[in-house]
């Protein structure tokens, strides 16, 4: 403690009473059960923190020896993501116990001084504390004040560690209304009945709801207006308060804050195991595929900007030699050829470090979705104005400019008409400046770049450029990693290489493999995506509990079992051209498996055709409008 500080009563008496064991630096934090303090252990010669009950408290022999049995009890634990407990002591009218410190800040002071957290780091945090809870739960703790404010994240790795299990009880136990926060407090705690895991659940779904918002799910005048909220009210939808969360992950936070014990996920564990699948599916993408969609994909680089300005000076030149004419068919064959030269080449780079044209989509999608995430953390609000009074006037110049152009051409023939072109030329180049400023203002909201080159190369073109680079250079890929991949799309690339080492005689006679291939791996993705929508729905129903879900049900066993044989029939079919390199079998056999595997695929694809049809004409239940996500409570 400086000198400049002024230390209170209790810092002098505690320090007098631990002087040669623990030497006191400053006071890190008080409430109603205890004060922290910063120590250094004088044996071990450590940084340790110090949470004292606080005399007037400890003074009642039934609370010290509670604080006491409790603090001993939670110093049983022992887990990389709690704080441990070195200590639990008393030293004449002291009592207290001495715990790890972490040199960081709450998860509360993390949201005030940068804002809410965005998904993958709040979904991070979030399973790292539910690791926490469960490894506790099941030594029989509960801890029951689990909130921003006993959640620390290490300066250092960014790791979450929980702390304060000393007011926690044996699990079972009746709760005290007077433990615990009432911003984060469970209905059954509140109401003075028996918690367990489920009642920290509660409280974890409240912090959840803070760290992605910034803001409590109940607030009030008093503590008993805020508990009365939590006991009678709906918790609000955090998929509506916050629309940059995945829905499976909002939906997981909007069951933790179901009022009812058994519509929560009935163990930390499973939500863990949610959390770590949406992690899973945020995987990192290989450094090849995120340079692609970042950089080398797109022709924004010094490269093309050559490119283009020698075209320019080279039509200049000609036709100061020879003719404008042949000066301008120059400067458009030249424009025109480099867009080409650049996707053969950049395709090319691709296939040669073993990625497919599949293997865009994904990377795009991740790419968007970190973009997006990044925004969130710095709003734009009045960017939102100006993108859309630059929108407006670059309509309205768009049209005017239509609208002049027919007049301005009857110029060059109607002398009274004249002026027209200058005035069109005029209106035309104000129009330019201002879709350039709106498109400027747009990417600051939108991502239109990353959006338009992913139409570009995941579209038509893309594909033809790929198909054309392999074509050109059929040099022997390197073997790409394959973690990013989703099962089909690993079987469908293996089983198109296979495809394309086969001696030309023989992939004339089997023609039809990349069409098959191709409609079996869009058929498998439909099903993946309709069974991710049938699968979130059957969650929110699960945690309205006012749903009846056999039809959502009986849909999801039937997409799965089309599934899985979508995905078989991908595995059929390689394992089919594997045995024709090896001479196991003859070309008959796998055209006679292409065909089965084509009416599969066929039958896949009428039935998305009809479902989409439906949605066309009835109009699609999204998850905002579906009457479940009402009631109620995709990583690439």
């Amino acid at each position: 403690m400086s000198a400049s500080d002024s230390p209170d009563a209790l810092f002098l008496e505690l320090q007098s009473a631990l002087a040669g064991r623990y030497s006191l630096d400053r006071e890190l934090g008080r409430g109603g059960m205890g004060v922290v303090f910063l120590a250094h252990d004088v044996d071990l010669d450590r940084l340790v923190a110090i949470k004292l009950l606080p005399p007037a408290v400890a003074s009642c022999a039934e609370t010290r020896d509670r604080f006491l049995r409790e603090a001993r009890m939670a110093a049983r634990l022992s887990h990389p993501h709690i704080i441990p407990i070195h200590a639990v002591e008393q030293v004449g009218a002291f009592v207290f116990y001495v715990m790890g410190y972490i040199d960081g800040e709450t998860l509360t002071q993390r949201v005030a001084t940068r804002g809410p957290l965005t998904a993958g780091e709040g979904a991070r945090v979030l399973r790292e504390v539910s690791w926490a809870l469960s490894y506790a739960h099941a030594q029989g703790i509960v801890h029951r004040d689990i909130k921003p404010d006993n959640i620390l994240l290490d300066r250092e790795s960014g790791h979450a560690v929980v702390a304060d299990f000393g007011i926690a009880a044996a699990m079972g136990s009746t709760a005290d209304v007077a433990c615990g926060t009432p911003e984060f407090m469970s209905p059954e705690q509140a109401l003075d009945r028996p918690v367990d895991a489920r009642s920290d659940l509660y409280a974890l779904g409240a912090t959840a709801f803070f760290a992605f918002t910034g803001r409590l799910p109940f607030s009030g005048n008093s503590a008993t207006e805020i508990i009365a909220r939590h006991v009678a009210d709906a918790a609000p939808l955090l998929s509506q308060a916050v629309m940059t969360v995945p829905r499976p992950l909002a939906q997981l936070v909007d069951r933790c804050l179901a009022k009812e014990p058994a519509q929560r996920p009935q163990s930390a564990q499973q939500v863990a195991d949610a959390l770590s699948s949406a992690l899973e599916k945020r995987r990192e993408l290989p450094a090849v595929l995120r340079a692609f969609v970042k950089r080398d994909g797109r022709m924004d680089g010094a490269g093309t900007m050559l490119t283009l300005f020698g075209a320019l000076v080279g039509g200049v030149g000609i036709s100061s030699v020879t003719s404008d004419l042949v000066g301008i068919g120059v400067m458009l064959g030249v424009a025109a050829a480099a867009p080409v030269v650049f996707s053969l080449s950049a395709a090319r780079r691709l296939l040669s470090q073993g990625y497919r044209h599949g293997d865009l989509a994904p990377a795009f999608q991740a790419e968007l979705e970190t973009l997006r995430e990044e925004r969130t953390v710095s709003p734009r609000r009045a960017m939102r104005a100006v993108e859309w009074t630059l929108g407006r006037l670059v309509r309205i110049g768009t049209s005017t400019t239509l609208v002049l152009t027919p007049f301005a051409v009857a110029g060059f023939v109607n002398r009274a008409l004249d002026m027209v072109a200058p005035l069109t030329m005029g209106v035309g180049a104000v129009t330019l400046l201002l879709t350039v400023c709106w498109l400027i203002a747009l990417q600051t909201l939108r991502d239109v770049d990353v959006t338009f080159w992913r139409a570009l190369w995941t579209g038509r073109a893309g594909r033809a450029a790929f198909a054309a680079a392999r074509r050109l250079w059929r040099a022997a890929p390197a073997p790409a990693a394959m973690t990013h991949r989703a099962t089909e799309l690993s079987l469908g690339l293996a089983a198109e290489q296979l495809y394309e080492s086969l001696p030309r005689a023989v992939r004339d006679e089997l023609s039809d493999v990349p069409t098959v291939l191709e409609l079996l791996q869009t058929s498998a993705e439909a099903l993946r995506r309709r069974l991710a929508q049938v699968r979130e729905t059957l969650q929110a129903a699960g945690a309205s509990g006012e749903q009846d879900t056999s039809v959502l049900e009986d849909e999801e066993q039937r997409l799965v079992v089309r599934l899985r044989e979508s995905v078989a029939a991908l595995e059929t079919l390689r394992l089919n051209l594997l045995r024709l390199h090896a001479g196991a079998i003859s070309v008959e056999s796998v055209t006679t498996n292409i065909v089965r595997a084509h009416d599969a695929a066929a039958d896949v694809r009428r039935l998305s055709e009809a479902q989409q049809e439906v949605e066309d004409i009835f109009g699609a239940v999204t998850a905002a409008e579906s009457p479940v996500y009402a009631s109620g409570p995709e990583w690439a």
